[in-house]
């Protein structure tokens, strides 16, 4: 390794999980009992949805109920057969995985533009991304339909492109805000060091900036997977019966029959998510997510 090298090794900080971090010395003060109360509420209130479902799937009745009438693996097994369920599920997972690549990549870069290049407009830009947000996603959705049947040169009606499309406006600028909050964060000093001693802006991006950022970057991979997979209302407008994601189908059998593979479907669908926010807290090296500890 060269000396530049050498010196640029020595600018991206330590894993850390290597070393267990000293605990504070300083004692957390002490929170008030209503506040703990609240927090409490709170928290059982975010979490009583996703029990309800997973109780629900594991129903042995016939319908779907709460509290269930026993526990059974009826229904999941239901699911894994199923020529509806099934499919969809797998549909959602390519859609998610492609939007999540390509929503990363693009958001990525966006961020990176609009944090370290100075020029008029750029909050006009910053917002311009930022504004499918603020549109309902049934509005969305509706306008993306309209413009694919008006404008049949690029084929996109109907189509699995169209509704990746679809998809990336509406989970890039969560990429662009983790990242670029990643980046304001960063101190940028370490780059110039690392350009300073003869790396290129490719060597020291990648070998300094890169990882002091990667954080940010995985959780807009993560927001922009999680977003595609339970996306309704753009589905809702754009999905056909060979490209059905699985909350549009969900919907569909919940609306002509109330058996409870669709919480079977549920269950999968959480159980994916639990997953990707563990892979992310090892990736990332975090000790804990959201209140959440995974060391």
């Amino acid at each position: 390794m060269s000396d530049a090298g050498a010196v640029v090794a020595e600018l991206i900080p330590p894993e850390p999980g290597g070393k267990k971090r000293r605990e504070d010395a300083i004692d957390a003060p002490e929170v008030p009992l209503l506040f703990r109360i609240i927090a409490t509420i709170t928290f059982i209130y975010l979490l009583l949805p996703v029990v309800i479902v997973v109780l629900s799937g594991l129903n042995s009745g016939n319908y779907l109920t709460f509290p269930p009438e026993g526990l059974s693996l009826r229904w999941v097994q239901s699911f894994l057969t199923s020529d509806v369920f099934l499919p969809a599920y797998l549909f959602s997972l390519r859609l998610g995985f492609s939007v999540m690549v390509v929503s990363t990549l693009f958001g990525t870069m966006a961020a990176i533009f609009l944090t370290r290049v100075r020029f008029p407009g750029r909050s006009f830009v910053r917002a311009f991304f930022m504004a499918p947000l603020l549109l309902p996603g049934l509005v969305l959705g509706l306008a993306l339909y309209v413009y694919y049947l008006n404008v049949p040169f690029f084929g996109l009606s109907r189509t699995f492109g169209g509704m990746l499309i679809g998809h990336l406006l509406v989970t890039m600028p969560f990429v662009i805000g983790t990242v670029s909050a990643a980046l304001y964060g960063f101190d940028r000093s370490l780059e110039e060091a690392a350009r300073s001693l003869g790396a290129n802006p490719l060597k020291a991006f990648m070998s300094v900036t890169l990882p002091n950022i990667k954080s940010g970057i995985t959780a807009g991979a993560l927001f922009a997977f999680i977003v595609s997979f339970g996306q309704f209302d753009l589905s809702l407008m754009l999905s056909t019966p060979n490209n059905t994601p699985l909350p549009f189908a969900m919907y569909n059998s919940l609306r002509y029959q109330f058996e409870p593979t669709a919480a079977a479907a549920g269950v999968f669908a959480i159980a994916l998510v639990v997953i990707s926010m563990v892979l992310t807290a090892r990736i990332t090296n975090l000790s804990s997510f959201g209140g959440i500890k995974f060391s």
